[in-house]
């Protein structure tokens, strides 16, 4: 006798798009056969015959041709839903615990929210997307009239006259949509449309306007043959549209008038057809699969966090990152079906503006495209690709590399304004992260100035190649504890200074700013010194996870050992890593950037900054990693307007919308000799302010910074580049100068300290 459990057998996700396919289509036909056998139909004078003047024929092809193109849908839809079912598995479930914030998503993304960032192209898709759902519930609003007995039919009367102003409203508003959205793609041709504008987009705006058009032709025509044959329609005033245009053609005789309406009907059902046709094989399957995305956005590791790997010294796996479609997991495979190819992602990515090989949206379309020719369980072994690709391009395999270049993977600047502007949430960063691992693990294929950094990190613990036994230098005039390793931790805070810090001279600065801050507001810190080693993040965003694991588990042991509870960071990359990724391997902790402590002590009063004076233009430039990967933008802002006296301006690109200042992702340490450098350009981007001085919260914005501003033929005197701390410290130390400089002291009035905010 077998003891084993019963098996319960699931709905795979590609079955219940059958079903629904299936079951919608069984529906929409059995819709067709009820109202001829009850023989129901409304006796107001105020209301609209269902197929008036519409041939039997006709209507029997209508509920006939209708059902098969929905079921053909659902069974196309499946197909690519298969397509995700190749990839990994990716913790995604919906519990009593994420379900608000799914939802919420899912609100933000169908309400146009996310669109919206983008005022012209959001207001745009919403005229489209909301003027198309309101035409799709009056023609399900009539088709349920229909199905009811004479006794509860309800669109007659008042009911009717706003049924039939809404329809016309709707459909003036999808129509416009759709018109400017011509006008927008073909006359004006912004590039991030331009580059990528193929036939499939000429065949869905076409389809899209013949539906709007055919749809007022066809009342146009229906209300005029009825005025025509005697019948009174005053009550098709309400149809704002198809009233005024009917009056165009009224002359004509009845007979010639059902001939059009007739026309007219069939053009538009024709089009509705070919629309079903299109939808699941032409990008237009976005109105299911990007809500879908939006819907699955909220995942378990936080925002700024790589996707966690095992002990590479213990576990089994052979292969490492992505190569192939199948280790991308399901969610990642979604994205690639859920994008809408808008671009978006293009227009702000630092590596294609100043002329890398990089385009974010061609890693989803490429990826996309190996997808697709890779479906073996699809008819013809693939499916249509995200976009129309061009003919010559030809996929032999599932191999990822064969249509992405490694030089596109290590052009990225790990920035995450890719994902941060995408209405529809994809997880760029993520692939191309991912197959940074592989090259990097299982190839070896990464810069050799990379190399060089990889080398320093595994023999110094830092990147830079300097002795561990120089990282407390920085403190040696300064009142600060060095602790010896493995020493209990006793004091509020560990200040993990990082490698910038604690290694390169012009981030030593901004240690030693923060120290003396630190130490006017009273704050009990303490240092590790030789004992701190890199926290490993230029490691893992280059992929190779081993070197990662290598500096960060001892880290993890030596804090955990010592007690350590709360840590200070100047570093956005050692906050993000310390914060997001080090419980990944057990460690815990509650993790404050530099300007967020800032913030705190100057509201709390503990750092007085009373005296805090700078008489200068400052501007404020968002460290990627503070910013998108950890949405920290107020705080720098606050510190900087803390300071009396300067006049504060904002670059163009700025808060979720700044430009990367081309170090993160592990390009601090790599060469760019293609295009402009990113630096370069954000140097100029800060100096065309105005400002005489750049204020920073991040050790490679620092420098990258500094270099550009110099590079420019800007000196220190013109335009200072320092970090929050640096300026700072010179507001106190300057207003504290001027009041020794004077003869009395002065009463500094209650009012004189608020703070300057940005404008």
């Amino acid at each position: 006798m077998s003891t084993d459990a019963p098996v319960t057998k699931r709905f795979k996700p590609y079955q219940l798009s059958i079903a629904f396919g299936v079951g919608i289509g069984t529906f929409t036909m059995i819709s067709g056969i009820i109202p001829q056998l009850t023989g129901s139909k409304s006796t107001s004078l105020i209301h609209r015959e269902v197929f008036g003047g519409i041939p039997t024929a006709l209507q029997v092809a209508f509920y006939t041709v209708i059902p098969m193109m929905l079921i053909w849908g659902s069974l196309r839809f499946a197909d690519r839903i298969r397509n995700w079912e190749r990839g990994a598995p990716d913790k995604r479930k919906t519990t009593t615990k994420n379900v608000k914030r799914r939802l919420a998503d899912y609100r933000s993304g169908v309400y146009m929210r996310t669109l919206l960032r983008d005022s012209a192209a959001g207001l745009m898709h919403s005229m489209i997307y909301f003027g198309f759902l309101v035409l799709l519930g009056v023609t399900t609003v009539l088709e349920i009239d229909h199905q009811m007995p004479e006794a509860l039919k309800f669109l007659h009367g008042d009911v009717y006259r706003g049924y039939a102003l809404t329809g016309d409203v709707a459909g003036l508003v999808f129509t416009g949509g759709v018109v400017w959205a011509i006008i927008r793609r073909y006359i004006q041709r912004p590039y991030r449309i331009r580059i990528k504008t193929k036939a499939e987009h000429a065949l869905i705006l076409g389809v899209l306007l013949a539906i709007g058009v055919t749809g007022f032709g066809a009342e146009m025509f229906r209300i005029a043959q009825g005025q025509a044959a005697g019948v009174n329609l005053d009550h098709e005033r309400w149809s704002v549209v198809g009233y005024p245009l009917a009056q165009l053609v009224n002359g004509a005789s009845a007979q010639t008038l059902t001939t059009w309406h007739q026309g007219w009907w069939v053009a538009h059902v024709l089009t509705f057809i070919v629309f079903l046709a299109i939808l699941p094989i032409t990008m237009l399957r976005h109105m299911f699969t990007s809500p879908l995305n939006m819907y699955l956005k909220d995942r378990e590791r936080p925002k700024g966090a790589m996707k966690a790997m095992p002990n590479l010294t213990e576990t089994s796996l052979e292969s490492f990152g992505v190569h192939v479609i199948e280790e991308f997991t399901w969610k990642q495979l979604l994205d690639l079906d859920a994008c809408t190819m808008c671009g978006r992602c293009t227009s702000v990515c630092p590596a294609h503006a100043t002329g890398k090989p990089l385009d974010p949206r061609e890693i989803i379309l490429k990826s996309g495209e190996v997808m697709a020719a890779t479906a073996a369980h699809a008819p013809g072994g693939k499916v249509s690709p995200p976009l129309s690709a061009d003919a010559e391009i030809k996929i032999g395999a599932n191999l990822l590399f064969e249509r992405i270049t490694a030089e596109e993977i290590w052009s990225c600047t790990s920035c995450k304004a890719c994902d941060e502007i995408c209405p529809v949430n994809i997880e760029i960063l993520d692939k191309i992260l991912d197959m940074r691992r592989y090259l990097s693990l299982m190839e070896s294929n990464f810069p050799a100035q990379l190399g060089n950094a990889y080398r320093a990190m595994e023999n110094q613990g830092n990147p830079w190649g300097m002795s561990q036994t120089d990282r407390g230098e920085w403190a040696k005039d300064l009142d600060v504890q060095i602790l010896d390793p493995g020493a209990p931790f006793a004091s509020e805070y560990l200040y993990w200074v990082g490698c910038a810090g604690s290694f390169d001279d012009k981030n030593k600065k901004v240690t030693q700013s923060m120290a003396k801050l630190l130490k006017r507001a009273g704050i009990d810190v303490a240092i590790l010194g030789p004992s701190e080693m890199c926290t490993g993040d230029s490691a893992r965003r280059s992929g190779n996870e081993y070197l990662f694991q290598m500096l960060a588990m001892p880290n993890v042991e030596m804090l955990n050992t010592m007690g350590v509870q709360k840590i200070i960071t100047q570093c956005p990359h050692c906050f993000n890593t310390l914060k997001n990724e080090y419980p990944q391997l057990g460690g815990n902790y509650e993790v404050i950037h530099h300007s967020q402590l800032l913030e705190d002590l100057i509201e709390s009063g503990k750092l007085d900054v009373t005296n805090a004076t700078l008489e200068e233009r400052i501007t404020y430039h968002d460290s990627c990693y503070l910013g998108r990967h950890n949405d920290v933008y107020i705080a720098p802002r606050k510190v900087v307007g803390s300071i009396k006296g300067i006049e504060i301006v904002e670059m163009p690109r700025n808060g979720t919308k700044g430009m990367c200042c081309g170090a993160g992702g592990a390009r601090m340490w790599m060469e760019e000799d293609i295009g402009t450098k990113v630096n370069d350009e954000r140097a100029r981007e800060a100096i065309a302010t105005g400002a005489t001085r750049i204020a920073t919260a991040c050790p490679f914005c620092y420098i990258m910074l500094d270099d550009g501003v110099k590079g420019a033929g800007k000196d220190e005197s013109q335009i200072k580049v320092g970090d929050i701390a640096i300026h700072l410290l010179d507001a106190l130390e300057n207003g504290e100068r001027s009041i020794a400089n004077q003869s009395a002291p002065l009463a500094v009035s209650n009012s004189a300290t608020s703070s300057q905010s940005f404008s």
